[in-house]
């Protein structure tokens, strides 16, 4: 009698312990972290344009291709609790390969590519999925003592939710680790906007990554000077 006991214990403990590893891995899927904010800069698109697709790396009505690496970018968007967010839109605008953004206030001497498209937004799918083509923007120089690494602007709209803006860097760049915006995140929220890319294979001209974004009230966390870019 004592054995069975004891094997019914050991049962029930297991089974205990098992559910406490399935609520365990919820309570971190529910809890997972908010994308940090990071400033828009002085340099989102004024006017709209004609050519808002999510491939930046031709524009409508060129037959050119834009200069730099090519970017395949996917990731989805999600709410605090896991779930996806579907039919959020998704913005984003960036420098290209010369570090230049096609903007009026942008004095920085490098040479505007034509055929790239600078700006594109796109809708979630029902998983709360998204992807862009786009290319590497180069670095370029803030001030005279601080050159900005390479990084793609966010906003993502998602109805109901504080709209989120935030910057994507890239894993390796030298030059994040002097970057004055992405130090002023801690390392475990630097961790949620820098993103590893991998070569596509059979194309060595392209790399691969994926940005997941989670959006939600704000709790706090620190965002850079805003008014930077």
């Amino acid at each position: 009698m004592e054995e069975k006991l004891t094997r019914r214990r050991l049962l029930l403990r297991s089974a205990a312990m098992g559910l406490g590893l399935i609520a365990s891995g919820t309570a971190r899927a529910a809890g997972r972290g908010l994308t940090p904010r990071q400033p828009e800069g002085p340099f989102y698109p004024e006017e709209d344009q004609d050519d808002q697709d999510t491939d930046l790396t031709r524009v409508a009505g060129s037959a050119g291709a834009a200069l730099g690496t090519v970017v395949l970018l996917d990731g989805t968007v999600r709410t605090t609790d896991g779930s996806p967010a579907p039919g959020a839109l998704v913005e984003i605008w960036q420098a290209c390969a010369s570090g230049r953004y096609n903007h009026p206030r942008d004095r920085n001497p490098a040479p505007l590519d034509p055929d790239f498209q600078y700006w594109g937004r796109t809708v979630t799918d029902e998983g709360g999925s998204y992807r862009f083509r786009t290319i590497k923007p180069g670095a370029y120089p803030n001030s005279p003592d601080w050159m900005r690494p390479p990084h793609i602007h966010f906003r993502v709209i998602v109805p109901g939710l504080p709209t989120l803006t935030t910057q994507m860097y890239f894993d390796g760049e030298a030059l994040n680790a002097g970057d004055r915006i992405l130090r002023n995140l801690s390392p475990a929220l630097r961790n949620r906007v820098v993103c590893p890319f991998e070569p596509v294979p059979g194309n060595r001209d392209a790399i691969a990554g994926r940005f997941d974004i989670v959006i939600g009230q704000p709790g706090g966390e620190p965002a850079a000077t805003p008014e930077i870019d």
